[in-house]
């Protein structure tokens, strides 16, 4: 039997919210041709190249042959933040693919940290080798407490993996010396980190220990930031400078400006954003806590509409690393940081738990599968630290950057991978994205395995099977992403009906031992056009299918982009080409290109220019700067007129 799930039936919260859990990464087996060698290549390739560059760059020996008092403090005053995240991705690693020789690299980073921790528990390499002096003295500008964070985030994700304490147990006696620094008690600094990130992380150290110090030490930070006086002022003030002379100008850039619960709109440094409103949607969850999760949803939607780049990039300004205004966008200057839309991927899948709605995992993917996923290079040796929408051929991705932040950052994502595609309650699985794989679940404490069979995303059908031990009542969700315009459900090969809650078709049903329901998501080329205030993308258009944003590049294109125009109407053709790129589908059009050859030695004359046809090919964005170097774009110049556009498989 086969129906909805009512109301009744659905965990929901008093708000109507469908609250559910994240599943281990652990449980997941990736057996696709898409993510699957990437996450060999991130394994083989990408965690040994990094440690290469932290090794070459004196992470754990230069602090003892070059760091003295009055050395410039950036990059080194969160030096260790590198090695920590390193840490941390290289656990997601051995928790599913044990390895001898990265354990080993693994254990001698963790004893490199050990030597720095000092008898009171403090652990922070700069303020101890450098400017010990200075220990608290800048929560505005240094970053001691958004080292710790990652530190704990390093240490909570190799307990897991290996169930040793030895860093766990050292990060707890920080933490507790943090515990004992700040808060509201006399005596006490009433302050918070200028670069936010401990504030999530000692939500992670809260749920591996169950210690409520680390909970209410998160909480603190949260509730205090924005808070008059403000604390940035004060410090300053004790320092004896004038915090007017602050160098970014205003408190919107840490996101300080006012109290959390006040904030309306997505402001300032967009990595230090999205940290900050990934640990606030963690309190909503765990303190049941309406305010905090309406403050969420509130700067969410303020970014979605005015603030987010096409392919789920964050911050238009390289000045602040983030937000300027609403429908400020550039395509060449854009800065778009690997480490935001890293951000955005993990406070989505926080929102999704708060609340099932399709919006939080359509911005999950969209920013995954672009902004995310453009940050590095196919052989996983290169990355990007900022990621534009235009480039005239000289923008490249790097083996490693002075600040060095995005390369273990999207190691650390990605081998985590398998944590975002399912969530759970006690009676239903809910599927936010799809690839081919087999996953474990543990529901109402019983196990059941999820096989996916599908070849997306280069294809929109997903099939699922259900394996357990005798048959099982359960429901199933399945996220209908926003760029559907069709989508069907088969079950033995017979349509059946289906309601959605938030983008979501849920079927309940007994489900017998080796029993598929099939999706059916329609995945043509299609246009995508900007709002009419984006100045820079006015009369423009961009090509998506699926999940991927499309962009040109000059390899498969060697004519001036600017010259070309899509007529409307135009139709694109998808194409499955295994060869190019580690096998892409690419998208293929006749459009309009203006002539050039006819103006002999004018510049300006009162006939408008001749347009030859031209057969266009696009790649998905992620996959640009792989090949001989030149132009790239994504929004094209559309022809005048209707602005309806038809594209077809």
């Amino acid at each position: 039997m086969t129906h909805v799930l009512s109301s009744s039936q659905r965990q929901e919260h008093p708000s109507g919210a469908l609250r559910s859990s994240s599943v281990p990464h652990t449980a997941t087996i990736f057996q696709d041709a898409f993510w699957a060698p990437r996450l060999h290549t991130l394994r083989e390739r990408t965690l040994p190249a990094i440690y290469q560059q932290m090794r070459q760059d004196g992470h754990f020996t230069a602090f003892r042959e070059s760091w003295h008092a009055g050395m410039r403090r950036i990059p080194y005053v969160f030096w260790e933040s590198d090695i920590s995240k390193w840490i941390e991705a290289a656990s997601y690693s051995l928790a599913t693919h044990p390895n001898p020789d990265l354990a080993a690299q693994v254990d001698e980073a963790i004893a490199f940290l050990l030597t720095l921790q000092q008898p009171d528990g403090y652990l922070n390499l700069w303020f101890t080798q450098v400017e010990p002096e200075q220990r608290w003295i800048n929560l505005r500008d240094y970053h001691e407490l958004y080292c710790a964070g990652h530190l704990i985030e390093a240490a909570v994700a190799h307990f897991q993996a290996t169930g040793k304490r030895i860093l766990l147990d050292a990060v707890c006696r920080y933490a507790d010396l943090i515990n004992a620094t700040f808060g509201p008690e006399e005596g006490q600094r009433h302050g918070y980190s200028g670069h936010e990130e401990i504030e999530l992380a000692l939500m992670k150290l809260f749920h591996a220990t169950g210690e409520e110090r680390y909970l209410r030490l998160s909480h603190y930070f949260i509730e205090e930031r924005g808070r008059r006086p403000l604390y940035f002022d004060l410090e300053t003030q004790a320092r004896g400078e004038n915090p007017a002379d602050y160098e970014m100008g205003t408190y919107e850039y840490n996101q300080s400006h006012r109290p959390v619960r006040e904030q309306r709109e997505i402001v300032g440094h967009a990595v230090r954003a999205m940290y900050l409103f990934s640990a606030v949607a963690d309190l909503a969850r765990e303190l049941q806590d309406e305010g905090f999760q309406e403050t969420c949803e509130r700067i969410w939607r303020h970014l979605c509409a005015k603030r987010l780049y096409i392919t789920g990039g964050l911050g238009a300004s390289k000045g602040n690393e983030g937000f300027t205004a609403d429908y400020d966008l550039p395509n060449t200057s854009a800065y778009a940081e690997t480490c935001a839309a890293i951000g955005l991927v993990m406070w989505s899948q926080r929102l999704l738990q708060l609340d099932a709605d399709h919006r939080y995992a359509d911005v999950m993917e969209q920013a995954l599968y672009n902004g995310v996923l453009s940050g590095i290079s196919l052989d996983g040796t290169s990355f990007f630290y900022e990621n534009p929408l235009e480039s005239n051929g000289t923008h490249h991705r790097q083996p490693w950057f002075t600040c060095a932040c995005c390369p273990p950052n999207i190691a650390r994502l990605l081998l985590s991978l398998g944590s975002y595609l399912y969530t759970v309650t006690e009676t239903d699985i809910l599927v936010h994205l799809y690839a081919q794989c087999t996953t474990t679940i543990t529901l109402g404490g019983r196990q059941i395995t999820m096989h996916q069979h599908t070849a997306y995303p280069w294809d929109g059908t997903v099939r699922l099977e259900i394996e357990s031990d005798e048959p099982v009542a359960l429901g199933i969700h399945l996220r209908i992403p926003g760029w559907c315009q069709q989508a069907r459900l088969t079950l033995a090969d017979e349509e059946i009906p289906y309601e959605t809650r938030k983008g979501y078709a849920c079927v309940r049903r007994t489900w017998r031992p080796g029993e598929s329901l099939t999706l059916h998501l329609e995945m043509p080329g299609e246009p995508v056009y900007p709002h009419p205030a984006i100045r820079e993308n006015a009369g423009m258009m961009a090509l998506r299918s699926g999940p991927f944003i499309y962009c040109l590049e000059s390899a498969d294109n060697p004519i001036p982009f600017h010259q070309i125009s899509v007529p409307n109407g135009a139709t694109f053709e998808k194409h499955f080409l295994p060869t190019l790129l580690n096998g892409v589908a690419v998208l293929r059009s006749t459009v309009q290109v203006l002539e050039t050859e006819d103006w002999s030695e004018t510049l300006y004359r009162n006939r408008p220019p001749l347009a030859q046809p031209y057969t266009l090919t696009a790649i998905p964005y992620y996959a640009w700067d792989q090949r001989t170097p030149g132009e790239m774009r994504v929004w094209l110049r559309t022809s005048e007129g209707e602005t309806s556009n038809h594209f077809r498989l």
